[in-house]
Order: structure tokens, then C-alpha cells, then sequence
């Protein structure tokens, strides 16, 4: 199998080190990946073929082959269930799923589910709409910030960096939503736990920084 054969151990002792699951993976790099869909080009039924194989690299090709045009919400629910590491959540959210026409509404959806990663999915959903979204109006993002508030306290490591990447982005879009990111920023501060603690800070630090504000006035 060409992927088995452009991995090696060393990069799956490197991915493991960033928190990825290397179970199923053989340590293929990633530019490889891109590079070889970029070849290959959008095949619907081959990213389906590849989901599902459960090899790890496998699946991250399949996210950047899958034609989002041809991709169903029942799909994404089958997916999402699938998620066992941070990278292949992240990786199908930012390069297949934000771009469906069901990606806001699952936005939301997932983050109250109770699964780690497809919590996860949700928030990281938000933070790569509020990128790669441009059509979406603010009132589309302003919807998310009761999720951001909500999960905010919790304490898992994979979905408070999601909440926070979510807060972060949608603050970073244009100046009205980073006053707005700013004040859910100090109303989750108030929550008291560790976690949103953490969350708030750091985007705080971040929305209120020079750079962002020279660049939101611009």
C-alpha cells in the first residue's frame, strides 16, 4: 500500500508527541497527503473507500478528496462518531465539512453533544467558518457564542482549545464581533473554573492585542 510505504516510525513518534493517536496511522507527513489529493483530485467515492479503512492518513486524505458538494448530513453524523484524535477532527472540519451547506447548524448541534471529539467538532466547525466562511453574515457567528459560553467549563483539553480557538477566530472576523468576543471573553471569565479561566485569557490576549485591533481598523 502506497501510504504504509511513505511512512516511518520516526514521524509516528513525532505525531504522538503533538497528542495524536498513532494506533492506526503509519506516519505519512501531511504535505505528502495534500500533495498526493492534490494529484488525485476531489473523488467522492474514493474518500468513502478510504474512510473506511481506519488507517489514520488514510483518513486525513479522504478529508482532502471528499467533494463537499456530494457530502450528506447523514455522512457527517457517521463521520463525526468516527473522530479519535484531534488532528482527523480538525483536519475534516477545516478542509470538507465547513464548506456543506449543513455546517452552521452542526456547529451548534455537536457542541452540546457529550463526546470528547465530537464536542470537539463543533467548536472546531465554528473557528474554521468563521475563516473560510466570507458569504456568512455576523448574525451567523453572534448565533455561536452561547455554545462558547456554555461549554466553557469544560475541562477536557481537547474541547476548551476548540471553545477557545472558536472565541478566538469569530473575534479576529471584523471589529463589531471582536467587541462582542471581547465581552463574552469577560462574562466567561466570571464562570470561576479552570478551564474557563484559561479560555478567556488567552483570547483576551489575543482580540485585545495591537496587531488584531490595527488590523480589524484598517
Amino acid at each position: 500500500m502506497h501510504l504504509k510505504k511513505k511512512g516511518s516510525e520516526r514521524n509516528r513518534t513525532g505525531m504522538a508527541s503533538f497528542g495524536i493517536n498513532v494506533e492506526n496511522a503509519y506516519g505519512v507527513p501531511v504535505p505528502h497527503l495534500r500533495e498526493l489529493a492534490k494529484k488525485i483530485g476531489l473523488h467522492q467515492d474514493l474518500s468513502l473507500e478510504l474512510w473506511e479503512t481506519k488507517v489514520h492518513e488514510a483518513r486525513l486524505l479522504a478529508a482532502f478528496m471528499g467533494d463537499y458538494k456530494k457530502v450528506s448530513e447523514r455522512q457527517m453524523d457517521r463521520w463525526v462518531r468516527d473522530f479519535d484524535s484531534w488532528d482527523i477532527c480538525d483536519a475534516v472540519c477545516g478542509n470538507l465539512f465547513d464548506k456543506t451547506d449543513f455546517a452552521h447548524r452542526k456547529a451548534v448541534e455537536w457542541s452540546s453533544r457529550k463526546e470528547e471529539y465530537v464536542k470537539r467538532a463543533g467548536f472546531a466547525m465554528m473557528a474554521t467558518l468563521a475563516v473560510h466562511d466570507k458569504r456568512a453574515g455576523k448574525e451567523a457567528f453572534e448565533k455561536f457564542f452561547p455554545c462558547i459560553i456554555r461549554e466553557a467549563g469544560d475541562e477536557r483539553n481537547y474541547v476548551k482549545k476548540a471553545v477557545n480557538w472558536a472565541l478566538r477566530q469569530i473575534g479576529k472576523r471584523s471589529l463589531s464581533l471582536n467587541r462582542r468576543a471581547i465581552e463574552v471573553s469577560k462574562e466567561i471569565m466570571k464562570q470561576g473554573t479552570p478551564s474557563a479561566h484559561w479560555i478567556a485569557s488567552n483570547a483576551l490576549h489575543e482580540l485585545q492585542s495591537e496587531k488584531v485591533q490595527k488590523r480589524l481598523m484598517e
